[in-house]
């Protein structure tokens, strides 16, 4: 029998993080679309993030080729040759509303909704600036600087929106992973992602 959910934050009811979730106003819109195998994982910070501010939306699938964005100075949050840093878009003067555009799911996933949306991979494109590190202690990162997608959307929108902070949105973010180490117990998790002696 599966457990009973929030119908909110999909977690199990004794794990809701509801009570955790702020309600942020944020200026430049975030558009979050999730591949359908994201919808599943433990942590969908995406959902996190999409709950979390008051100016976004969560959208699943892999056909977003009716997105109508003309509306927008929409830009894709991802890595590509033209693309430029969150401190020079911040700088850029906007005749429409700005969103953001965030493909949520695995790299190869991520680039896979690209390559099926033809409208999406032409936008403009945003960097994060380089030297990150996640706060997700639980997963060897593919690459120097990979966040999660709640993280992704902290650190653009700190830089889009500035001075606002969005910090207040990791915190159910931190909260699930301060239980998934609670419930693998400390010594394994030092063991298998504690820092590695040289």
């Amino acid at each position: 029998m599966s457990r009973a959910r929030c119908p909110r934050c999909e977690r199990p009811l004794n794990h809701c993080l509801c009570a955790l979730i702020p309600h942020l106003d944020n200026r430049t819109r975030v558009l979050l679309l999730q591949h359908p195998s994201e919808v599943g994982h433990a942590l969908n910070t995406a959902r996190l993030a999409a709950l979390g501010l008051a100016n976004a939306e969560l959208r699943v699938g892999e056909d977003f080729s009716g997105l109508d964005l003309s509306a927008w100075d929409a830009w894709l949050l991802f890595p590509g040759e033209s693309a430029v840093a969150l401190a020079e878009l911040a700088a850029q003067p906007v005749d429409k509303p700005r969103l953001l555009v965030v493909p949520d799911g695995t790299w190869r996933k991520a680039r896979k909704l690209l390559h099926l949306n033809p409208n999406l991979a032409a936008l403009p494109r945003v960097v994060l600036p380089e030297g990150l590190t996640s706060r997700y202690r639980l997963r060897k990162a593919p690459a120097e600087g990979a966040l999660s997608t709640i993280e992704a959307v902290v650190h653009a929108l700190d830089a889009l929106d500035a001075p606002q902070s969005h910090a207040d949105l990791l915190r159910p973010f931190d909260a699930l992973i301060e239980g998934q180490i609670a419930a693998m117990g400390e010594e394994t998790f030092l063991r298998n992602h504690g820092p590695r002696s040289s």
